[in-house]
């Protein structure tokens, strides 16, 4: 599948990848214009569909792309082989940093996508999201030592409240630009030091 969009130079990938981010980023899947995708890929909308059969699928594969780009900059971030679950949390960060600076509006695009109610695509997302999330979360809790964590602590849970709290202050960073990395990474480290109190033995 998509074998025409991966025969592409990587720029050229990446290029297209940006624009579909950035034009859904901005609307619902239905007020999106194909038309802008590719102006703003510098191609035309013909060779869009030649490399994506329409819209449904295009918007899909960014989708996937997000999660797949996400699970290769956490695997190289070396994330889910931490015993420290804030280790494993400093280097996470690092990743979707690193996502961002690569893919300037994923994020953005991300959140729509999630909250995205047409049914041409919103099913499909709900069920990749889920798959994605359970196994995040298994890989991230399967090498911790429960013995460092505080008496009677659902470590399942823990996991989840840290997994949101991080993922809504990116969420909510991404809605200024640029980006501070910098703040963003002193931040993130401020809350880090607030769990350890509070979840460390």
């Amino acid at each position: 599948m998509n074998d025409k969009f991966f025969s592409l130079p990587k720029e050229r990938q990446q290029a297209i990848l940006n624009a579909g981010y950035h034009v859904f980023s901005q609307n619902s899947y239905k007020k999106s214009p194909v038309s802008e995708i590719a102006a703003a890929a510098g191609i035309s909308k013909s060779l869009l569909f030649y490399y994506f059969r329409n819209k449904q699928e295009l918007y899909l594969f960014l989708w996937e792309n997000c999660i797949h780009a996400t699970i290769r900059s956490m695997n190289a971030y070396d994330c889910y082989s931490q015993t420290s679950l804030f280790e494993m949390l400093e280097r996470g960060m690092k990743a979707k940093m690193d996502l961002m600076r690569e893919y300037p509006d994923m994020g953005n695009f991300a959140i729509k996508a999630f909250y995205e109610e047409d049914p041409a695509v919103a099913p499909a997302i709900h069920k990749s999201y889920e798959a994605f999330q359970n196994a995040d979360a298994k890989d991230a809790l399967k090498n911790l030592d429960p013995s460092q964590f505080k008496d009677g602590l659902d470590l399942k849970m823990m996991y989840r409240e840290m997994y949101l709290a991080a993922e809504g202050y990116l969420w909510e960073m991404l809605r200024h630009t640029p980006l501070d990395s910098k703040s963003i990474e002193q931040d993130f480290g401020s809350m880090i030091q607030f769990w350890k109190h509070l979840y460390l033995k």
